[in-house]
């Protein structure tokens, strides 16, 4: 799903895709999917660093995550914009089953051929839960709801999980699934940035806001 600006600027909206703060299930490497795991103070602080920079391209809106962390995260720009955060459970991190909780080494262990198999490319319902596909169809109409919202030129800002906005960008910029995974995972409170254009959604950005860091979590 794309939609479409003109060249004498009407639209023309910006989507930004911002993931949430560092949590400690990130820093031990477990696999958190929807599990509703807080910051840690280093997330809370990197939420505020960025939020500072977020605030200076005046968004319009902010809608995420309704898990904690990206909740929290979203506040930080809340406070500083005045605006009010829309929580929404479409924007939740893809569910997955009995990997959650799990480290990469565990999983690694007792679903190796399935873990295997993810990384490959191929469809796989980790430790049972849902396709990357699935998560794209109930996250990506979120976003272009609240962008169709949006004043010509406006600006939106989505606070979500890696492997979400992932999937999201990848459906709007209507890329085949298989090169879903040609877009690199997030850094802890980096953003990606989507333009609206003539022909649909341009990826200007992907994984801006800090110097370069370490990706730590479910997409890495």
């Amino acid at each position: 799903m794309t939609a479409a600006g003109t060249e004498d600027g009407k639209r023309g909206r910006r989507l930004v895709l911002w993931r949430h703060g560092q949590t400690m299930w990130n820093v031990e490497r477990r696999f958190q999917g929807s599990t509703d795991v807080e910051l840690t103070d280093t997330g809370l602080a990197q939420a505020r660093r960025s939020a500072r920079l977020l605030a200076s391209l005046n968004p319009d809106a902010i809608v995420a995550s309704d898990l904690r962390r990206a909740a929290a995260t979203a506040a930080e720009l809340a406070a500083l914009t005045g605006l009010d955060v829309a929580l929404d459970e479409g924007l939740r991190e893809t569910y997955a089953g009995v990997w959650q909780g799990l480290t990469h080494e565990e999983i690694i262990a007792r679903y190796g051929e399935e873990y295997a198999a993810w990384k490959r490319g191929e469809p796989v319902r980790r430790g049972g839960g849902e396709l990357e596909t699935e998560v794209a169809e109930r996250a990506a109409p979120v976003v272009l709801r609240h962008a169709e919202k949006l004043p010509d030129g406006g600006t939106l800002v989505v606070v979500s999980h890696g492997g979400t906005i992932r999937t999201t960008i990848g459906r709007l910029l209507g890329l085949e699934v298989r090169h879903w995974e040609s877009l690199g995972g997030l850094s802890n409170c980096s953003w990606s940035v989507l333009g609206e254009g003539v022909r649909g959604w341009r990826l200007l950005e992907h994984n801006a806001g800090t110097l370069p860091e370490p990706v730590l979590g479910d997409d890495d």
